[in-house]
């Protein structure tokens, strides 16, 4: 199939380099250098690593803004969905061995408010101990979500009705800065990004991600494009909303004691006031609305919070490990 037409520029990144064999047939693919029959039959070695991660970054972004000097035409192309699909089965099979499941909402949702003491983490050792170089390289790493910062839960927008979707969209209305370009959380990241010395261009650091920040996107991708996942969804949604209110109060202690510019912790101070807020709507409207209508979902909204969990967790391990040893979290790119 021949595809010639191209995206606007400034709107798109480039095509990453590939990290294994199912990544470059997607890119070779869509770069025109090979037919779609280079994607069947992939052999999926590692659900979380590099390649299956960088690969299903490909395909989603696919529904975002594309790629430059990439046909908009391949967002649908049967061959590519087929593949997503499975590395798809692969990643959701790996989530599921990975975390215990059940369907008890409620206890989930308020193990999420128990933190140990003393805190231990990712965010308190931005907020008590980490120097400049490694607060930028986090600030890089999260830039993956942030410059679409709410944009994978706004698909499940249609999937939603009455109670749970007007709560919903009024969480999503604050996240877009609730009518305010300058106060859309992924321009306030943006603006974070500039104040650090870092580029706010869109996926920039895509390639020096690591397969883990790069899963915990992909998480909210899978759940957003798929109508069968609106619970998963929901809990992930969630869950973010409950856990970011705390951790983004320790963001910005560690960029106050590190004497940060007041762009970098604005994006923090806004979610430290919105997430108190948006947590009781999320956990009693949305979650709440959508049990009373659908309870049946509630396996769906715990697996939700469990996988949420689960890839920030291992993304914090690998960076704090990488720190622990001098080193960069960052992928090598030279």
């Amino acid at each position: 199939m021949t595809r010639t037409a191209t995206i606007s520029a400034h709107l798109a990144a480039e095509l990453p380099a590939p990290r294994g064999p199912i990544s470059a047939a997607v890119l070779d693919v869509l770069s025109g250098r090979c037919h779609e029959e280079a994607l069947r039959g992939p052999t999926i070695e590692d659900a979380f690593g590099e390649d299956v991660q960088l690969a299903l970054h490909i395909c989603y972004e696919l529904h975002y803004r594309g790629f430059r000097g990439v046909d908009p035409e391949w967002e649908w192309a049967p061959e590519l969905l087929r593949l997503r699909a499975e590395l798809e089965r692969a990643f959701v099979s790996a989530l599921r061995e990975e975390v215990p499941g059940g369907d008890d909402v409620a206890g989930e949702l308020d193990a999420l408010l128990v933190e140990p003491v003393p805190g231990r983490g990712l965010s308190h050792f931005l907020c008590d101990e980490a120097e400049w170089w490694q607060v930028r390289e986090f600030f890089a790493h999260r830039s993956i979500y942030h410059l679409k910062e709410a944009d994978p839960h706004a698909w499940v927008i249609p999937r939603l009705s009455g109670r749970p979707k007007a709560a919903l969209v009024a969480v999503e209305f604050d996240e877009f800065g609730g009518g305010h370009a300058d106060r859309v959380h992924a321009q306030l990241y943006a603006d974070l990004l500039d104040a650090a010395g870092l580029s706010s261009r869109y996926l920039h650091y895509l390639e020096s991600a690591p397969a883990c920040m790069l899963a915990v996107v992909n998480l909210m991708s899978l759940f957003g494009l798929h109508r069968r996942w609106r619970g998963a969804l929901v809990g992930h949604f969630t869950a973010a909303e409950i856990t970011t209110g705390p951790s983004a109060q320790r963001l910005e202690k560690g960029l106050t004691r590190l004497g940060a510019a007041p762009e970098c912790r604005r994006f923090y101070t806004e979610h430290i006031e919105a997430d108190a807020v948006h947590e009781q709507v999320m956990r009693h409207e949305v979650v709440g609305g959508l049990l009373a209508q659908e309870p049946e979902l509630a396996a769906d909204i715990v697996f939700g919070v469990q996988a949420t969990e689960l890839l920030e967790g291992r993304f914090a391990e690998h960076v704090l490990g990488r720190w622990a040893h001098g080193r960069s979290s960052s992928r090598s790119t030279g």
